[in-house]
């Protein structure tokens, strides 16, 4: 699974370059002195990176409490399910969006925040740049997030969502020297490839979540012994 996560930050990167790609843009990277101009931008990167593990750890803790309650299997399926959905079926609603209001009000803050560090150009500034981006909200990194909920272990999902960041590094780098490199058709490409991808890594987890005695893929679930009784002799 992590592996996958891989890809899934890497094919849709060129996704997550709408959002974060001006941001890359601008950032105060020293272009006269290469290897300044590195440390900075591998800053930022560190930052974003630290941001999802943050994420990844916080949602697997989520998933690690269903977990205790034997809501493993299902929540696998279930999750592999909503992945699904979301690319077939996405929901559109006002209701929903009434919803997110208080999560609205925090992104605004984020960036708030992120606008004031963009003006710096101290040594933090990079790495604090790196994980206020990682906070924004984007459609490929909640299906990032639901997959480490899946996972049901907070150090698996952290490094579920590490291995995501870590498959967007090569367009985003791309993004903070060159901007807006990649041609239309390029980018009408991955755009048709990204929901096939969402999709392969919902049957993933629901695959997972079946238990079919499949290495890897769809491992057969720990039995936990129950109802022992001790022999005692005199």
């Amino acid at each position: 699974m992590i592996l996958t996560a891989f890809f899934l930050g890497l094919l849709g990167s060129l996704h997550c370059l709408g959002m974060c790609g001006p941001i890359a843009f601008m950032l105060p990277v020293d272009r006269k002195n290469h290897l300044k101009g590195m440390v900075q931008v591998g800053a930022y990167h560190l930052g974003r990176v630290m941001a999802y593990m943050a994420v990844g750890l916080l949602f697997g803790l989520l998933g690690r409490g269903l977990y205790l309650f034997g809501f493993q299997q299902k929540l696998s399926i279930g999750i592999g399910i909503i992945m699904i959905l979301s690319v077939i079926a996405p929901i559109k609603s006002s209701h929903g969006k009434r919803l997110l209001k208080p999560i609205t009000r925090i992104i605004s803050g984020i960036k708030g925040k992120l606008a004031r560090e963009l003006s710096k150009k101290s040594p933090d500034t990079y790495l604090s740049i790196g994980f206020l981006n990682g906070l924004l909200p984007c459609g490929l990194v909640y299906m990032a997030v639901l997959g480490s909920i899946g996972l049901g272990d907070p150090a698996q999902g952290s490094l579920f969502m590490a291995a995501f960041g870590l498959g967007t590094l090569p367009l985003m780098s791309a993004a903070v020297y060159f901007g807006n490199f990649a041609k239309a058709g390029l980018r009408q490409y991955f755009r048709q490839l990204i929901p096939v991808v969402i999709i392969f890594v919902g049957i993933l987890f629901i695959l997972r979540g079946l238990g079919l005695g499949v290495p890897y893929i769809s491992p057969a679930p720990i039995r936990q012994f129950q109802g022992a009784t001790l022999e005692c002799h005199p």
